[in-house]
């Protein structure tokens, strides 16, 4: 998951629409520079609520800790398969060097040019699988799977508001911290 929030230079005339790899390669590039807005121009449409949630877990990562946003996007830490086509949906393999994990990423076609998937849906189902590929069963995920599909369907708005209250009361207290 860390590879999806995963958490961007992007031109969309060079991003290689034609190409998934290419794609999904501006897209690292970007969310290692941490330029959401050029990121979402090459993400489905579908994506922005993920994006959004993003901006948000970034200002509040601003605000309590080092953001390794860049570090998880590193393309020279990571291994990229080729692209599996299937009509308009491609995967990719990403898998990190150091450790071996690996994520298929999700990329589909609109306006006839390839975007990076990164919707509720898909980002769950990659993550569904990846538990799946450590051997972990339904069984055992038990009530957290149920919850998950909540989260999937939590009105993004409402979260938004809810993390936007908990910005303010973070920076409340930093400023509170920094006079001491």
């Amino acid at each position: 998951m860390a590879l999806a929030f995963s958490t961007l230079y992007i031109n969309s005339c060079k991003s290689g629409g034609g190409d998934p790899k290419a794609v999904l390669t501006s897209f690292f590039d970007a969310m290692a520079k941490k330029d959401i807005a050029a990121a979402r121009k090459i993400a489905t449409a579908d994506s922005k609520a993920t994006f959004d949630l993003m901006e948000m877990g970034m200002k509040m990562m601003d605000n309590v800790a080092e953001d390794k946003t860049n570090e998880q996007f590193d393309k020279s830490k990571m291994e990229m398969g080729e692209a599996k086509i299937d009509g308009d949906r491609a995967t990719i393999n990403v898998k990190e060097k150091k450790s071996g994990d690996a994520v298929d990423f999700v990329l589909k076609k609109e306006g006839g040019e390839w975007k990076v998937a990164m919707d509720m849906t898909t980002m769950m189902n990659m993550g569904d699988r990846k538990m799946k590929q450590e051997g972990i069963t339904d069984e055992q995920m038990g009530d957290m799977k149920e919850e998950m599909e909540k989260f999937k369907n939590m009105n993004v708005d409402s979260l938004k508001e809810i993390m936007n209250k908990g910005i303010k009361a973070l920076d409340t207290l930093k400023k509170a911290l920094d006079k001491k």
